[in-house]
């Protein structure tokens, strides 16, 4: 073991990373009920310090070192950014606008209600024990991240599920983007809220400033450029932005996001961009799901960890139902249209972690919190393609109604 090099181990924890949730997955078939990445993000809970760490502690510590853990947390933060950077170029927000009452009406209550109802679990939660709130977490910060955190959607991953199904192209799948979409940039907008640093606000103030500017000159530059080209100076873009976005205290994937936005998916050739996301999630976003399992802890006890999951679960799903429900009614939507919509947005996974990741970076929720966070995002992302697909071969002609 003496001679074995830090380039071989590093070798070794990839293996580890690819290997053991394809096997997972193709063996066991659990593409119904768990997609690929689905696994992945658990795989990373087990090979993490709650599980392999616990039962096998000397490999544990040999094969996840320092340096490897290092380096594989370099590879892990690029993946993710460049994931919320496309993420944030596939926002149309022009589609919203024309549906603006139909679509702020639902995004509205799809991400009210179950904000509410998190910040409620998270209330009860907190008053369980001191074990939740992190180092430099304030009440409110932590009440309104958690909260927000069961309040969240995937977008990326919706638009995976959606393409299984068969429906991303479809009038359905479209709408479900818009509320989502809107959604998404709220979530940003109250990340920002929460990571508000006091002592940091002119830095914060500088950032935005800078950026209003910078992202009217990268326009500028983007529509005069070839396809190609454009490429290459947003990874540039997101670079820096992530870069300034960190230095400012709002952190890289707040300016990871941003520097997305910004940029219109027009400028893109879609099918060329709907690979590059498919491969980034094949090739490298796994690394990210083991580091992110890696963060995973048990310390307050596996028993009170599960049951807080169990707890945000619940009001993950049922807030996110009632809001959509509630939109139905105003919207006057036919029966079961509003339960359809409801479940297709349970979808969490990614977003939700790198949401919690950037709360437990800022010591705002602790290694537990995150835990049974991380475990009700993949418990609410397990669930949609179950409860869904019986329902689309009830509700065709929703499928095909525009709003």
């Amino acid at each position: 073991m003496g001679n074995v090099t830090v380039t071989e181990v590093f070798l070794v924890a990839m293996v580890l990373i690819f290997a053991v949730p394809f096997l997972i997955w193709r063996v066991g078939r659990t593409e119904y009920y768990a997609p690929l990445v689905v696994v992945q993000i658990i795989c990373g809970i087990l090979l993490g310090p709650g599980v392999l760490g616990a039962a096998f502690p000397e490999y544990y510590s040999f094969v996840f070192r320092p340096e490897v853990i290092t380096a594989l947390n370099g590879i892990a933060w690029w993946a993710v950014m460049i994931f919320v950077w496309v993420a944030g170029i596939e926002l149309d927000l022009s589609e919203a606008w024309k549906n603006r009452r139909e679509t702020g009406v639902t995004a509205g209550l799809a991400l009210f209600m179950p904000l509410l109802f998190g910040s409620i679990a998270a209330y009860v939660l907190l008053n369980t024990g001191p074990g939740w709130i992190g180092a430099k977490g304030q009440y409110w910060q932590t009440l309104v991240g958690i909260g927000m955190a069961c309040a969240v959607t995937a977008l990326p991953i919706l638009i995976l599920l959606m393409e299984k199904l068969e429906i991303l192209r479809q009038p359905l799948g479209q709408r479900v983007l818009r509320y989502a979409s809107l959604d998404d940039i709220a979530i940003w907008g109250v990340l920002a809220l929460i990571l508000l640093d006091w002592e940091r606000i002119g830095r914060q103030g500088i950032f935005m400033i800078v950026f209003a500017i910078a992202a009217y000159l990268v326009r500028k530059v983007m529509q005069r450029i070839s396809e190609r080209d454009r490429w290459y100076v947003g990874f540039i873009w997101l670079a820096v932005c992530g870069l300034i976005a960190d230095w400012a205290g709002l952190h890289y994937m707040v300016g990871a996001f941003l520097s997305g936005a910004v940029l219109d998916a027009k400028w893109f050739d879609q099918k060329r961009m709907d690979d590059f996301r498919a491969n980034i999630l094949f090739a490298i976003m796994p690394v990210f799901f083991l580091s992110t399992g890696l963060r995973t802890n048990w310390d307050v006890g596996g028993v009170a960890v599960f049951a807080a999951a169990a707890l945000l679960l619940f009001a993950s799903v049922a807030g996110k139902l009632a809001g959509v429900h509630l939109a139905g009614r105003i919207l006057k939507w036919e029966k079961g249209e509003a339960s359809l919509i409801g479940w297709l947005l349970q979808t969490k996974a990614l977003i939700m972690i790198i949401f919690a990741n950037i709360l437990l970076d800022k010591q705002i929720i602790t290694n537990e919190t995150f835990t049974a966070l991380l475990l009700m995002a993949v418990g609410s992302t397990m669930l949609t393609t179950p409860v869904v697909t019986p329902m689309l071969r009830k509700l065709g002609s929703v499928i095909k109604r525009t709003a």
